[in-house]
């Protein structure tokens, strides 16, 4: 079944300057850390070619550095290096093979770095401290402008060489030509700073260098920010301007857009669920009406039919798709073909992509447990076996897909009267539903792969065993652990037993963060929209602390202070009493009110909070019943996710695909 009919603009043909592209879905270029020693990899080829493989229209890999004072992060591709042309030719003929176009997106991140690995200053317009790095760059003189310049050529003849079919410069979220174009970056009173046309020089000559180096018949597009999001940086009617003057060179093909700075208001630009899909659409519209040339649109498309809105409307040109096609690399097939509804669905939960690469790990995917695992050989399955997955949430969801996808018989028992376990309660929570595709999209496979699912069945030893399996798969998840200082107090309470409507606090709550992730932000937010005085205390330097990595942060600490959330950081829970027990002067004369004692540990001073409730966000017990129950059974038997040990979903979502693979 076509899906020509669903959508009319996306899967039209595009020329962009020499190249002609299929379709208008881009798979944009983003970081990936599969460099080793500043060098592309076998697996860089693999990944853009799963992507190829899956119909894009484009690929743009991930950024190439131009200059040796560029090394922001270690796994960097040194495109400055001669020898890195081997590697892009693997990377363009795996691409070339599946008939797609592919370009290069070539970078001097100037301020935007530190010399930890370089040894080297860093390089910027003029000497303003980026605030991520924290480190005075120096301002570049004429001579290293020029040396600048020439880097930029010099890598974009690497790249033709290695058979890219153009380049991309990079001049938006995290750039020297970025910060030379910003107000707030470049502080210069020479030719390169001052008026626009003094701070877009820089990018022009290298326009200039650029395509004077690649010639006619490769493409080339210059990647803009629409606008910074800080104080007296590049908004949208600078970026406009700077789009005209791109335009009148006559020498760039198209436009892609992006939206704040990478070190300042990175959380716009990789945007979590918390952010609304097509946010940053306003910025491609404004420079679409004011060029000709085609014009690429990105932010948060999660779907095929957003993406050809985006199109219709006259928004944009091509869309930008990458963790869509990070979570499926068919994605664009999918659609394509008439099934979307098989798309496993981008959650933008930020937890491995985004998440991984701030750790300094390579790029995976919470939803797909093959990303980053592309160049790897899987193994083609024994034979076909009876297989029994117990547990239907995401870890054994994936498992019984990945098992039956590979040709095994498989029957899945839920013993709730619905799949997807705690992903329900992790998507119950205020700006979080979109969590629950994890299991929504393991479901749709489920049910397409002929698993045989029976709901509301507690599975037993017994029970299973009477299904004469070759194999068993434990995915029973973890239950609350009631921590050690609660005693039985009856009013100190699980987050999930919030969620789950076991009970339902009011007036003051405490809630506990010992994990620093989203399951006591949300539980906080939710009890402050129900109308509890909530304050959040943890053992952490921050509350939620690994919010960060997913780029949560932000829009968690705007959220809790307009809901009047407090926050209290370096506190351990030592036990709690009923306020009957305590010091009146605690409790101001309430009844029924429990005080949670704490130790602030850095100075070991005992402090109290008066409270009506405590819920805990801490540490699950494993569900490992049915593992024991199972031992010594003549048949294999393999624990996964939380019931070996709790997690978070990614763990369980890989180690579901792992055992299923080795069957």
């Amino acid at each position: 079944m076509s899906a020509t009919g669903t959508y009319k603009h996306l899967f039209s043909p595009l020329r962009i300057g020499p190249v002609t592209v299929a379709n208008r879905i881009v798979f944009s270029a983003h970081l990936t850390n599969y460099a080793t020693d500043g060098r592309p990899t076998d697996q860089h080829a693999a990944y853009y070619a799963a992507r190829a493989a899956g119909g894009a229209g484009l690929i743009i890999t991930e950024e190439h550095s131009t200059h040796p004072t560029d090394w922001p992060y270690e796994k960097l591709i040194h495109g400055f290096h001669p020898d890195v042309i081997d590697g892009y030719r693997k990377i363009t003929d795996a691409v070339h093979a599946q008939g797609v176009p592919i370009l290069a997106q070539i970078n001097h991140n100037g301020g935007q770095a530190s010399s930890m690995y370089s040894r080297l200053p860093v390089w910027a317009p003029s000497p303003v401290p980026d605030p991520l790095f924290r480190e005075v760059p120096k301002a570049v003189e004429l001579h290293e402008i020029a040396e600048i310049v020439d880097g930029y050529a010099t890598v974009a003849g690497h790249c033709i060489a290695g058979g890219f079919d153009g380049i991309e410069l990079q001049c938006s979220h995290s750039s020297i030509v970025r910060g030379f174009l910003s107000p707030a970056t470049n502080r210069r009173t020479d030719a390169y700073g001052g008026t626009l046309t003094n701070r877009a020089r820089l990018l022009l000559e290298i326009v200039d260098a650029v395509r004077s180096t690649i010639g006619s018949d490769r493409a080339l597009g210059v990647r803009l920010c629409g606008d910074e999001l800080i104080e007296g940086g590049t908004g949208i009617e600078d970026a406009v301007a700077v789009a005209r003057m791109v335009e009148a060179t006559g020498q760039v093909d198209y436009i892609n857009t992006s939206i704040g700075v990478a070190t300042a208001t990175l959380y716009m630009i990789e945007a979590s669920m918390q952010i609304p899909p097509g946010y940053a659409l306003f910025i491609p519209s404004a420079i679409r009406d004011a060029v000709d040339i085609p014009v690429v649109g990105v932010g948060r498309f999660k779907d095929p039919l957003q993406a050809d809105r985006a199109l219709a409307d006259g928004i944009c040109d091509l869309v930008g798709v990458v963790r869509g096609q990070i979570a499926d690399p068919d994605f664009a097939a999918k659609a394509r073909s008439g099934h979307a509804t098989d798309i496993r669905t981008c959650l933008s939960c930020n937890q491995e992509c985004v998440g991984r690469m701030g750790l300094n790990r390579w790029l995976g995917c919470i939803e797909n447990p093959l990303a980053g695992r592309e160049s790897s050989i899987v193994p083609l399955p024994r034979r076909r076996r009876k297989v029994v997955v117990v547990g239907g949430g995401p870890g054994g969801l994936q498992a019984a897909v990945t098992a039956a996808e590979r040709g095994h018989k498989v029957v899945l028992f839920e013993r709730h009267d619905r799949l997807g376990g705690q992903a329900h309660v992790a998507a119950s929570v205020p700006s979080r539903a979109e969590f629950f595709d994890i299991a929504r999209n393991l479901i749709v496979a489920a049910r397409r792969e002929g698993v045989d699912i029976r709901i509301g069945v507690e599975a037993t030893a017994d029970m299973v065993r009477a299904e004469s399996p070759d194999a068993v798969i434990v995915a029973t998840g973890a239950r609350p652990a009631r921590p050690w200082w609660a005693g039985e107090e009856p009013r100190v309470v699980d987050v999930r037993d919030v969620l789950e409507g076991r009970v339902h606090p009011e007036g003051r709550v405490v809630v506990v963060d010992e994990l620093g992730f989203h399951q006591a932000t949300s539980t906080a937010e939710l009890l402050a929209d129900r109308g509890c005085a909530v304050e959040i205390v943890t053992n952490g330097m921050v509350v939620a602390q690994d919010l960060g990595i997913t780029l949560d942060m932000e829009m968690w600490n705007v959220k809790a202070h307009d809901k009047g959330i407090a926050q209290s950081v370096d506190l351990v829970p030592m036990g709690v009493a009923p306020a009957d027990d305590a010091a009146d002067a605690l409790t101001g004369g309430a009844s029924g009110g429990i005080v949670l004692q704490l130790q602030h540990h850095p100075t070991g001073t005992d402090v109290t909070r008066a409270c009506d409730w405590v819920v805990c966000s801490v540490h699950q017990h494993p569900e490992d019943d049915l593992w024991h129950a199972l031992d010594g059974a003549p048949f294999e038997v393999h624990r996964i996710g939380d019931c070996l040990a709790p997690r978070r979903a990614h763990a369980a979502v890989i180690e579901g695909n792992r055992v299923a693979v080795s069957l």
